[in-house]
């Protein structure tokens, strides 16, 4: 999430010391759904050979990946290639960081500990995107005056290329740091099953994507997870572009995106931790996030049209209506994923949120694509937010939740 979220947060300095245009800006956040076409490889990784195999795989891409953007290059052009596919192999390893938390959470905790843990491990890649929020402008400085780079002193853009090559270097060792922890030590079960359903049979491979296809009320709720999720995440990757036209600077976006989603974690644990409590609230809790979600958009896309509404365009309100998208947004996740696998059990848990975050990605990488050409004006892209959220909480009012996975534990453990 750190390394995704990297140039989206400096996107004024990454153009002024590497030549970045806006075009370029939206195809590095672009690249993490691209890293999403291999998406069923791993599920089928994952399902066959268990963690310990899908995620040394998975942080070995993001070493690579995180190595090839600190090549020193001199020159520009061949540099920007090397970033480029840098994050195109940080890409490739979301499909895991995104899918696995089920499965880790299910193989190995017990049934009233699943959604904290599913909340834990899903949500600390938010926190890593949101770290590259707090960490990018306040090491990178921002060019005096961005509106006319061109004006910028020779001494100012090499301290500006300078500061951001230390970003990617610590980047680099942290990602190092991980993988070697993961090599040295991650093992794919526990000795014994911490529950029935862990220990229980699974559907094969092929006949999951037939019972996830027929499920209707599947379908349903992976739309209303897809949908505003993927417009969110494509929006927060270019949030710093889309608030430089209303004179918000680099500091104060990077501010912006970092409490939405410290925010959304820490809520999200919490509501996951409710849900582990009491049992059987997943869709009421997912109503009352995604009705904040939608009021919390809207008051974002008026206030943005101060000229038209003549709403307060001020710091506090961009604040305050973001960092509440955000906290409604992000820490719907984990109750979502809990739903899904109660939905469709035994449908194993990689596949299910595999399938899940492949269509998130389909409609982020769709929003992102129109991006690439229309980057002079943001209201559309502002108001692809209520419109998403409004479009879930119809689809998950219509839904009918069942917990087929919980019934199993409860029932046959008694």
């Amino acid at each position: 999430g750190l390394v995704w979220n990297t140039w989206g947060p400096i996107q004024n300095s990454a153009r002024l010391a590497f030549g970045f245009s806006g075009w370029d800006i939206a195809l590095l956040v672009f690249w993490g759904p691209i890293g999403f076409a291999p998406c069923f490889f791993f599920m089928w990784l994952m399902d066959k050979k268990g963690l310990r195999v899908t995620v040394l795989l998975t942080s070995c891409l993001m070493v690579l990946g995180a190595g090839l953007r600190c090549v020193p290059v001199s020159d520009l052009e061949i540099r920007k290639k090397l970033i480029h596919g840098g994050q195109l192999l940080n890409g490739l390893a979301g499909p895991t960081v995104m899918n696995a938390a089920p499965f880790l959470s299910t193989t190995w905790f017990s049934p009233d500990e699943r959604a904290t843990a599913t909340a834990i491990a899903s949500l600390l890649n938010y926190l890593g995107a949101a770290g590259a929020f707090l960490v990018g402008p306040l090491v990178v400085p921002s060019p005096n005056g961005t509106s006319h780079l061109l004006l910028v002193p020779q001494s100012n853009t090499e301290h500006i290329k300078d500061r951001i090559e230390a970003v990617l270097y610590a980047e680099f060792g942290m990602v190092s740091l991980i993988f070697s922890a993961a090599l040295a030590y991650f093992p794919s079960r526990p000795p014994f099953p911490p529950s029935v359903a862990a220990a229980s049979q699974r559907l094969s491979y092929r006949r999951s994507f037939c019972r996830l296809l027929s499920n209707f009320r599947f379908l349903m709720i992976a739309l209303a997870y897809a949908i505003p999720l993927g417009v969110f995440s494509g929006w927060s990757g270019v949030l710093d572009l889309i608030l430089t036209p209303v004179h918000v600077s680099q500091v104060d976006a990077g501010w912006i995106g970092f409490w939405s989603i410290v925010g959304g974690c820490v809520v999200g644990i919490a509501m996951a931790r409710f849900a582990d409590f009491i049992r059987g609230m997943l869709k009421f809790i997912l109503l009352l996030l995604l009705s904040g979600a939608t009021l919390a958009s809207t008051w974002f896309t008026l206030t943005c049209l101060t000229s038209v509404t003549h709403l307060p365009l001020t710091t506090a309100t961009l604040y305050t209506s973001c960092i509440l998208l955000g906290i409604f947004l992000n820490s719907s996740v984990p109750i979502f994923f809990e739903l899904f696998v109660e939905t469709v059990y035994p449908v194993p848990e990689g596949i299910t949120c595999g399938v899940v975050t492949f269509l998130s990605n389909v409609f982020m990488g769709v929003l992102l694509f129109f991006l690439t050409f229309y980057h002079t004006e943001f209201s559309w892209f502002n108001w692809c937010l209520p419109g998403s959220c409004l479009l879930s909480l119809l689809l998950i009012l219509c839904f009918r939740e069942s917990y087929d996975r919980l019934y199993l534990d409860v029932v046959v453990s008694v």
